[in-house]
Protein backbone atom coordinates (compact mmCIF):
# COMPACT_ATOMS: atom_id res chain seq x y z
CA UNK A 1 0.00 0.00 0.00
CA UNK A 2 1.40 3.45 -1.12
CA UNK A 3 0.83 6.08 1.59
CA UNK A 4 0.71 9.54 0.30
CA UNK A 5 2.01 12.37 2.81
CA UNK A 6 -0.23 15.29 2.16
CA UNK A 7 1.53 18.46 3.25
CA UNK A 8 1.15 20.85 6.10
CA UNK A 9 3.13 23.74 6.39
CA UNK A 10 2.93 27.02 5.19
CA UNK A 11 5.10 26.25 1.98
CA UNK A 12 4.28 26.41 -1.81
CA UNK A 13 3.31 22.55 -1.79
CA UNK A 14 1.03 23.16 1.05
CA UNK A 15 -0.08 25.91 -0.83
CA UNK A 16 -0.69 24.03 -4.14
CA UNK A 17 -2.52 21.61 -2.18
CA UNK A 18 -4.77 24.12 -0.32
CA UNK A 19 -5.97 25.36 -3.51
CA UNK A 20 -6.59 21.92 -5.46
CA UNK A 21 -8.64 21.08 -2.32
CA UNK A 22 -10.64 23.58 -2.90
CA UNK A 23 -13.96 24.33 -5.23
CA UNK A 24 -13.66 27.94 -5.65
CA UNK A 25 -14.18 30.03 -8.65
CA UNK A 26 -11.49 31.42 -10.59
CA UNK A 27 -11.39 34.81 -9.78
CA UNK A 28 -10.76 33.48 -5.50
CA UNK A 29 -7.79 31.14 -7.22
CA UNK A 30 -6.39 33.91 -8.77
CA UNK A 31 -6.54 36.49 -6.35
CA UNK A 32 -5.08 33.60 -3.45
CA UNK A 33 -1.83 32.96 -6.05
CA UNK A 34 -0.98 36.48 -6.40
CA UNK A 35 -1.28 37.15 -2.42
CA UNK A 36 0.93 34.09 -2.15
CA UNK A 37 3.39 35.53 -4.33
CA UNK A 38 3.58 38.72 -2.67
CA UNK A 39 4.36 36.58 0.64
CA UNK A 40 6.57 34.69 -0.90
CA UNK A 41 8.47 37.92 -2.15
CA UNK A 42 7.94 39.73 1.42
CA UNK A 43 9.76 39.62 4.30
CA UNK A 44 8.34 39.39 7.89
CA UNK A 45 7.70 43.20 10.09
CA UNK A 46 10.89 44.37 11.50
CA UNK A 47 11.48 46.88 14.19
CA UNK A 48 12.58 49.72 11.27
CA UNK A 49 8.97 50.70 10.63
CA UNK A 50 6.56 52.47 13.36
CA UNK A 51 3.83 50.00 13.77
CA UNK A 52 6.08 47.04 14.77
CA UNK A 53 8.93 48.51 16.51
CA UNK A 54 7.52 48.03 20.18
CA UNK A 55 6.94 44.32 18.81
CA UNK A 56 9.02 41.33 19.12
CA UNK A 57 8.59 38.67 16.91
CA UNK A 58 11.83 36.74 17.57
CA UNK A 59 9.77 33.73 19.10
CA UNK A 60 7.19 33.16 16.29
CA UNK A 61 7.74 30.42 14.13
CA UNK A 62 5.45 29.27 11.30
CA UNK A 63 6.57 26.64 10.52
CA UNK A 64 5.12 24.98 13.88
CA UNK A 65 1.63 25.51 12.83
CA UNK A 66 -0.69 24.10 9.65
CA UNK A 67 -2.18 25.15 6.60
CA UNK A 68 -6.07 25.69 7.33
CA UNK A 69 -7.76 22.28 6.17
CA UNK A 70 -4.57 20.23 5.75
CA UNK A 71 -4.70 18.56 9.50
CA UNK A 72 -6.85 16.44 11.11
CA UNK A 73 -10.20 17.73 12.21
CA UNK A 74 -10.86 18.56 16.11
CA UNK A 75 -13.31 17.10 18.23
CA UNK A 76 -12.85 19.64 21.16
CA UNK A 77 -14.88 21.71 22.24
CA UNK A 78 -14.10 25.68 22.52
CA UNK A 79 -16.14 27.76 25.45
CA UNK A 80 -18.14 30.25 24.47
CA UNK A 81 -19.52 33.22 26.47
CA UNK A 82 -21.33 36.15 24.62
CA UNK A 83 -24.21 33.66 23.97
CA UNK A 84 -25.23 33.19 27.18
CA UNK A 85 -29.05 34.23 28.12
CA UNK A 86 -29.17 35.17 24.22
CA UNK A 87 -31.66 34.31 21.56
CA UNK A 88 -29.81 34.72 18.09
CA UNK A 89 -30.70 34.73 15.25
CA UNK A 90 -27.80 32.78 13.49
CA UNK A 91 -25.00 31.61 14.99
CA UNK A 92 -21.72 30.32 12.85
CA UNK A 93 -18.79 28.21 14.85
CA UNK A 94 -15.51 27.08 13.74
CA UNK A 95 -12.88 24.98 14.75
CA UNK A 96 -8.98 25.12 13.19
CA UNK A 97 -10.55 27.00 10.09
CA UNK A 98 -13.43 24.40 9.83
CA UNK A 99 -17.41 25.15 10.05
CA UNK A 100 -18.94 22.97 12.90
CA UNK A 101 -21.75 25.38 13.31
CA UNK A 102 -23.96 27.22 10.81
CA UNK A 103 -27.74 28.57 11.15
CA UNK A 104 -30.10 31.06 10.23
CA UNK A 105 -33.64 31.34 11.60
CA UNK A 106 -35.80 31.33 8.53
CA UNK A 107 -37.81 34.70 10.11
CA UNK A 108 -34.28 36.27 9.22
CA UNK A 109 -34.02 34.18 5.67
CA UNK A 110 -37.28 34.92 4.58
CA UNK A 111 -35.83 38.57 4.58
CA UNK A 112 -32.85 38.11 2.28
CA UNK A 113 -30.48 37.95 4.52
CA UNK A 114 -27.14 36.20 4.01
CA UNK A 115 -25.41 34.76 7.21
CA UNK A 116 -23.17 31.65 6.62
CA UNK A 117 -20.33 30.13 5.18
CA UNK A 118 -18.00 33.25 3.17
CA UNK A 119 -16.64 29.84 1.35
CA UNK A 120 -20.35 28.65 0.01
CA UNK A 121 -20.78 32.53 -0.37
CA UNK A 122 -18.39 32.81 -3.20
CA UNK A 123 -20.31 30.25 -5.10
CA UNK A 124 -23.69 31.22 -4.03
CA UNK A 125 -22.93 34.78 -3.95
CA UNK A 126 -20.07 35.33 -6.72
CA UNK A 127 -20.72 38.83 -7.67
CA UNK A 128 -21.35 40.31 -4.27
CA UNK A 129 -18.67 38.87 -2.70
CA UNK A 130 -16.00 39.13 -5.05
CA UNK A 131 -17.11 43.82 -5.15
CA UNK A 132 -16.46 43.54 -1.49
CA UNK A 133 -14.00 41.00 -0.42
CA UNK A 134 -10.80 43.01 0.40
CA UNK A 135 -12.00 46.33 -0.63
CA UNK A 136 -11.78 47.63 3.25
CA UNK A 137 -8.54 45.46 4.16
CA UNK A 138 -5.60 45.93 2.23
CA UNK A 139 -4.58 42.80 1.24
CA UNK A 140 -0.92 43.79 1.29
CA UNK A 141 -0.65 45.58 4.35
CA UNK A 142 2.28 43.80 5.54
CA UNK A 143 3.08 40.05 5.25
CA UNK A 144 0.70 38.79 7.40
CA UNK A 145 -2.37 40.17 5.54
CA UNK A 146 -0.60 38.57 2.12
CA UNK A 147 -0.37 35.53 4.46
CA UNK A 148 -3.97 35.94 5.52
CA UNK A 149 -5.11 36.98 1.60
CA UNK A 150 -3.99 33.56 0.43
CA UNK A 151 -4.70 31.68 2.81
CA UNK A 152 -8.17 32.34 4.71
CA UNK A 153 -10.52 29.21 5.42
CA UNK A 154 -14.23 29.17 6.15
CA UNK A 155 -15.27 32.10 7.30
CA UNK A 156 -17.82 34.08 7.45
CA UNK A 157 -20.57 36.41 5.23
CA UNK A 158 -23.44 38.36 6.74
CA UNK A 159 -25.38 40.25 4.02
CA UNK A 160 -28.51 42.50 4.98
CA UNK A 161 -30.55 43.53 1.95
CA UNK A 162 -31.47 47.34 1.97
CA UNK A 163 -34.14 48.27 4.07
CA UNK A 164 -33.84 45.42 6.75
CA UNK A 165 -33.57 45.32 10.68
CA UNK A 166 -32.72 42.57 12.25
CA UNK A 167 -33.25 42.60 16.27
CA UNK A 168 -31.85 39.42 17.42
CA UNK A 169 -27.93 39.19 16.80
CA UNK A 170 -25.75 37.47 15.27
CA UNK A 171 -23.04 34.92 16.83
CA UNK A 172 -19.93 34.09 15.02
CA UNK A 173 -17.14 32.03 16.91
CA UNK A 174 -13.45 31.25 16.07
CA UNK A 175 -12.23 27.90 18.13
CA UNK A 176 -8.90 26.50 17.81
CA UNK A 177 -7.27 23.21 19.06
CA UNK A 178 -3.88 23.50 21.11
CA UNK A 179 -1.72 23.87 18.36
CA UNK A 180 -4.38 25.08 15.75
CA UNK A 181 -4.52 27.38 13.10
CA UNK A 182 -7.29 29.67 12.38
CA UNK A 183 -7.42 32.60 9.24
CA UNK A 184 -10.84 32.78 8.73
CA UNK A 185 -12.00 35.58 7.23
CA UNK A 186 -15.00 38.05 8.48
CA UNK A 187 -17.07 40.34 5.93
CA UNK A 188 -20.37 42.21 7.12
CA UNK A 189 -21.98 44.43 3.96
CA UNK A 190 -25.21 46.16 4.91
CA UNK A 191 -27.10 48.06 2.61
CA UNK A 192 -28.88 51.27 2.96
CA UNK A 193 -30.91 51.65 6.17
CA UNK A 194 -30.29 48.49 7.68
CA UNK A 195 -29.26 47.45 11.32
CA UNK A 196 -27.96 44.81 12.70
CA UNK A 197 -25.85 43.63 15.96
CA UNK A 198 -22.57 41.10 15.71
CA UNK A 199 -21.36 39.22 18.72
CA UNK A 200 -18.05 37.91 17.83
CA UNK A 201 -15.73 35.37 19.59
CA UNK A 202 -12.43 33.46 19.52
CA UNK A 203 -11.23 30.97 22.07
CA UNK A 204 -9.07 28.34 22.48
CA UNK A 205 -10.40 24.54 23.56
CA UNK A 206 -7.98 24.88 27.06
CA UNK A 207 -6.86 27.82 28.33
CA UNK A 208 -3.17 27.25 28.07
CA UNK A 209 -3.30 26.31 24.54
CA UNK A 210 -0.70 27.28 21.93
CA UNK A 211 -1.92 28.21 18.24
CA UNK A 212 -1.67 30.83 15.49
CA UNK A 213 -4.74 33.04 14.25
CA UNK A 214 -4.10 35.79 11.14
CA UNK A 215 -7.18 37.14 10.95
CA UNK A 216 -8.99 39.64 8.97
CA UNK A 217 -12.59 41.29 9.48
CA UNK A 218 -14.00 43.93 6.90
CA UNK A 219 -17.54 45.83 7.56
CA UNK A 220 -19.37 47.91 4.75
CA UNK A 221 -21.86 50.13 5.85
CA UNK A 222 -24.12 52.32 2.98
CA UNK A 223 -26.18 54.91 3.59
CA UNK A 224 -28.35 54.92 7.19
CA UNK A 225 -26.91 51.33 8.15
CA UNK A 226 -25.93 50.98 12.36
CA UNK A 227 -24.39 48.19 13.29
CA UNK A 228 -23.49 47.00 16.38
CA UNK A 229 -20.69 45.01 17.03
CA UNK A 230 -18.57 43.23 19.95
CA UNK A 231 -15.18 41.27 19.73
CA UNK A 232 -13.94 39.19 22.42
CA UNK A 233 -10.91 37.77 22.25
CA UNK A 234 -10.04 35.14 24.91
CA UNK A 235 -7.29 32.52 23.05
CA UNK A 236 -5.17 30.64 25.16
CA UNK A 237 -2.25 31.35 26.94
CA UNK A 238 0.64 30.93 24.08
CA UNK A 239 -1.62 31.77 21.01
CA UNK A 240 0.05 33.70 18.39
CA UNK A 241 -2.93 36.79 17.07
CA UNK A 242 -2.68 38.99 14.01
CA UNK A 243 -5.42 40.87 12.25
CA UNK A 244 -6.62 43.35 10.24
CA UNK A 245 -9.98 44.74 11.07
CA UNK A 246 -11.56 47.64 8.88
CA UNK A 247 -14.72 49.18 8.71
CA UNK A 248 -15.91 51.80 5.89
CA UNK A 249 -19.01 53.87 7.16
CA UNK A 250 -21.04 56.00 4.81
CA UNK A 251 -23.14 58.90 4.74
CA UNK A 252 -25.41 58.81 8.14
CA UNK A 253 -24.17 55.23 9.52
CA UNK A 254 -23.23 54.41 12.49
CA UNK A 255 -21.57 52.07 14.08
CA UNK A 256 -20.60 50.91 17.47
CA UNK A 257 -17.62 48.73 17.72
CA UNK A 258 -16.43 47.28 21.19
CA UNK A 259 -13.53 44.97 21.60
CA UNK A 260 -12.11 42.85 24.64
CA UNK A 261 -8.72 41.30 24.37
CA UNK A 262 -8.17 39.07 27.06
CA UNK A 263 -5.97 36.14 25.95
CA UNK A 264 -3.00 35.23 23.84
CA UNK A 265 0.91 35.36 23.58
CA UNK A 266 1.17 38.29 21.69
CA UNK A 267 -1.10 40.09 19.66
CA UNK A 268 -0.93 42.73 17.05
CA UNK A 269 -3.84 44.17 15.70
CA UNK A 270 -5.15 47.11 12.81
CA UNK A 271 -7.86 48.68 13.77
CA UNK A 272 -9.09 50.91 11.06
CA UNK A 273 -12.63 53.14 10.86
CA UNK A 274 -12.90 55.13 8.01
CA UNK A 275 -15.97 57.51 8.04
CA UNK A 276 -16.37 57.91 3.99
CA UNK A 277 -20.01 59.78 3.84
CA UNK A 278 -20.73 63.05 5.06
CA UNK A 279 -22.34 62.23 8.61
CA UNK A 280 -20.89 59.21 9.35
CA UNK A 281 -20.64 58.19 13.26
CA UNK A 282 -18.51 55.71 15.10
CA UNK A 283 -17.93 54.74 18.28
CA UNK A 284 -15.02 52.58 19.62
CA UNK A 285 -14.33 51.18 22.96
CA UNK A 286 -11.84 48.66 23.91
CA UNK A 287 -10.76 46.92 27.13
CA UNK A 288 -7.17 45.00 26.99
CA UNK A 289 -6.63 42.76 30.15
CA UNK A 290 -3.04 41.62 30.14
CA UNK A 291 -0.49 39.08 32.76
CA UNK A 292 2.32 36.82 32.65
CA UNK A 293 4.43 37.74 29.76
CA UNK A 294 1.90 39.08 27.04
CA UNK A 295 2.10 41.76 24.92
CA UNK A 296 -0.90 43.46 22.88
CA UNK A 297 -0.51 45.95 20.34
CA UNK A 298 -3.03 47.66 18.88
CA UNK A 299 -2.49 50.03 16.09
CA UNK A 300 -6.03 52.42 15.42
CA UNK A 301 -6.57 54.78 12.73
CA UNK A 302 -9.86 57.24 13.19
CA UNK A 303 -9.87 58.24 9.46
CA UNK A 304 -12.48 61.40 8.48
CA UNK A 305 -12.63 61.34 4.71
CA UNK A 306 -15.63 63.25 4.33
CA UNK A 307 -17.44 66.83 6.35
CA UNK A 308 -19.80 66.88 9.56
CA UNK A 309 -18.80 63.08 10.71
CA UNK A 310 -17.72 62.17 14.42
CA UNK A 311 -15.50 59.17 16.07
CA UNK A 312 -15.45 58.64 19.65
CA UNK A 313 -13.07 56.28 20.78
CA UNK A 314 -11.74 55.03 24.33
CA UNK A 315 -9.34 52.15 25.33
CA UNK A 316 -9.01 50.99 28.92
CA UNK A 317 -6.22 48.37 29.70
CA UNK A 318 -5.15 46.91 33.11
CA UNK A 319 -2.16 45.20 33.02
CA UNK A 320 -0.41 42.52 35.44
CA UNK A 321 2.72 40.49 36.15
CA UNK A 322 5.44 41.53 33.28
CA UNK A 323 2.87 42.23 30.28
CA UNK A 324 2.92 44.54 28.06
CA UNK A 325 0.54 46.89 26.16
CA UNK A 326 1.00 49.38 23.17
CA UNK A 327 -1.72 51.67 21.95
CA UNK A 328 -0.67 53.86 18.49
CA UNK A 329 -4.21 55.72 17.61
CA UNK A 330 -4.07 58.41 14.97
CA UNK A 331 -7.17 60.68 13.95
CA UNK A 332 -6.44 61.37 10.72
CA UNK A 333 -8.50 64.07 9.13
CA UNK A 334 -8.19 64.65 4.91
CA UNK A 335 -8.96 67.56 3.17
CA UNK A 336 -12.27 68.62 3.03
CA UNK A 337 -13.57 66.89 6.20
CA UNK A 338 -14.56 70.18 7.81
CA UNK A 339 -16.72 69.94 10.61
CA UNK A 340 -15.07 66.83 11.78
CA UNK A 341 -15.61 66.31 15.51
CA UNK A 342 -12.76 63.31 16.65
CA UNK A 343 -11.84 61.87 19.92
CA UNK A 344 -9.52 59.48 21.06
CA UNK A 345 -8.32 58.32 25.38
CA UNK A 346 -6.43 55.65 26.25
CA UNK A 347 -6.62 54.97 30.10
CA UNK A 348 -4.38 52.12 31.73
CA UNK A 349 -4.13 50.65 35.05
CA UNK A 350 -0.57 49.25 36.48
CA UNK A 351 -1.13 46.09 38.77
CA UNK A 352 2.24 45.05 38.80
CA UNK A 353 5.75 46.94 39.13
CA UNK A 354 6.95 45.35 36.62
CA UNK A 355 4.35 45.70 34.00
CA UNK A 356 4.44 48.29 30.65
CA UNK A 357 1.52 50.46 29.07
CA UNK A 358 2.93 52.56 25.93
CA UNK A 359 0.51 55.00 24.71
CA UNK A 360 0.80 57.03 22.00
CA UNK A 361 -2.23 59.49 20.73
CA UNK A 362 -1.64 61.40 17.52
CA UNK A 363 -3.41 63.88 15.22
CA UNK A 364 -3.18 64.48 11.50
CA UNK A 365 -5.38 67.29 10.17
CA UNK A 366 -5.76 68.61 6.51
CA UNK A 367 -9.30 70.51 6.99
CA UNK A 368 -10.20 73.92 8.52
CA UNK A 369 -12.88 73.91 11.23
CA UNK A 370 -12.46 71.06 13.23
CA UNK A 371 -12.60 69.69 16.47
CA UNK A 372 -9.96 67.01 17.40
CA UNK A 373 -8.61 66.01 21.27
CA UNK A 374 -6.58 63.43 22.62
CA UNK A 375 -5.61 61.89 26.10
CA UNK A 376 -4.36 59.17 27.99
CA UNK A 377 -3.50 58.39 31.76
CA UNK A 378 -1.42 55.55 33.20
CA UNK A 379 -1.35 55.19 37.21
CA UNK A 380 -0.70 52.68 39.88
CA UNK A 381 -4.27 50.59 42.03
CA UNK A 382 -4.22 53.08 44.95
CA UNK A 383 -3.37 51.24 48.12
CA UNK A 384 -5.72 53.32 50.09
CA UNK A 385 -8.59 51.90 47.88
CA UNK A 386 -7.67 48.22 48.60
CA UNK A 387 -6.98 48.88 52.39
CA UNK A 388 -10.40 50.40 52.87
CA UNK A 389 -12.23 47.17 51.00
CA UNK A 390 -10.20 44.85 53.12
CA UNK A 391 -11.06 46.64 55.99
CA UNK A 392 -14.61 46.11 55.10
CA UNK A 393 -14.09 42.26 55.08
CA UNK A 394 -12.83 41.70 51.80
CA UNK A 395 -10.21 39.68 50.39
CA UNK A 396 -6.99 42.03 48.50
CA UNK A 397 -7.78 39.85 45.21
CA UNK A 398 -11.63 40.55 45.90
CA UNK A 399 -10.50 44.26 46.80
CA UNK A 400 -8.65 44.12 43.58
CA UNK A 401 -11.01 42.82 41.10
CA UNK A 402 -13.81 45.43 42.23
CA UNK A 403 -11.44 48.06 41.36
CA UNK A 404 -10.59 46.96 38.28
CA UNK A 405 -14.15 46.24 37.41
CA UNK A 406 -14.80 50.24 38.29
CA UNK A 407 -11.62 50.85 36.12
CA UNK A 408 -13.42 49.55 33.14
CA UNK A 409 -17.17 50.73 34.07
CA UNK A 410 -17.03 53.40 31.40
CA UNK A 411 -16.71 50.85 28.84
CA UNK A 412 -19.48 48.71 30.15
CA UNK A 413 -21.73 51.62 30.65
CA UNK A 414 -21.51 52.24 26.86
CA UNK A 415 -22.67 49.11 26.04
CA UNK A 416 -26.22 48.59 25.15
CA UNK A 417 -26.67 44.76 26.03
CA UNK A 418 -27.00 43.67 28.98
CA UNK A 419 -25.91 40.27 28.64
CA UNK A 420 -22.61 41.67 27.15
CA UNK A 421 -21.89 43.35 29.90
CA UNK A 422 -21.97 41.06 31.91
CA UNK A 423 -19.79 38.46 29.44
CA UNK A 424 -17.14 40.83 29.49
CA UNK A 425 -17.58 41.61 33.46
CA UNK A 426 -17.24 38.30 34.00
CA UNK A 427 -14.46 37.86 31.42
CA UNK A 428 -12.16 40.68 33.65
CA UNK A 429 -13.39 38.79 36.68
CA UNK A 430 -11.08 35.55 35.35
CA UNK A 431 -8.00 37.50 34.20
CA UNK A 432 -7.51 39.14 37.77
CA UNK A 433 -4.77 37.68 39.94
CA UNK A 434 -3.74 38.16 43.35
CA UNK A 435 -2.12 41.98 43.37
CA UNK A 436 0.69 41.95 45.61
Amino acid sequence: MTIIAIPAAFDAASFNHFLGSRNEPDWLTQRRRKSWAAFESTAWPDRKTEEWMRSDLRGFHLDQYMMPGLGESSEDTCPQWLVDDVITCGQLGTIDGRIVLEQLSTEVSGQGVYFGSLEKACQSHGKLVEQHLFSVVDPNADRFAMLHAATWSSGCFLHVPKGVSVEQPFHIHSGMSDGGTDVSHVLLVLEENTSATVLYESSSTTPNADGFHCGGLEIVLKQGASLRLVILQEWGDRVWHFAHQHAKVGRDATIQWTLAAMGARFVQVAQQVSLVGEGARSQVNGTMFTRDKQQMTFNTLQFHEAPNCKSDFLYKAALQDRSRTVWRGMIKVAPGADKTDGYQRNDNLILSDHARADSIPGLEIKADDVRCTHGSTSGRVDDELIFYAQSRGFTRQEAVRMIVTGFFQQIFDRITIESVRKALGSAIARQVRQYE
